[in-house]
C-alpha cells in the first residue's frame, strides 16, 4: 500500500514495537485481565499500569551525560 519500500519497513517496525509494548503490558502489568468493577476503577487500573510501564522504561535507560 505504500509507494516506497523504506516507508513500508519503517511502518512495519513501528507496528512491531507497538505490539511488543502491548504484549509486555499484558504479561507484566496485569492488563490481560481486570477484576475491577466500574468504569472509574477500570480506567485507574489501566492508567496505573501504563504509568508503571513508563517508569520501568525510564529507569532502564541511563541519564544522558552533560
Amino acid at each position: 500500500m505504500t509507494k516506497s519500500q523504506y516507508v513500508h519497513k519503517t511502518l512495519f517496525r513501528f507496528r512491531a514495537g507497538i505490539e511488543a509494548g502491548i504484549s509486555w503490558l499484558k504479561r507484566c502489568f496485569g492488563l490481560s485481565s481486570c477484576h475491577c468493577k466500574g468504569s472509574e476503577r477500570f480506567d485507574s487500573h489501566c492508567w496505573l499500569s501504563v504509568v508503571c510501564y513508563n517508569l520501568v522504561i525510564l529507569a532502564r535507560h541511563p541519564a544522558p551525560s552533560c
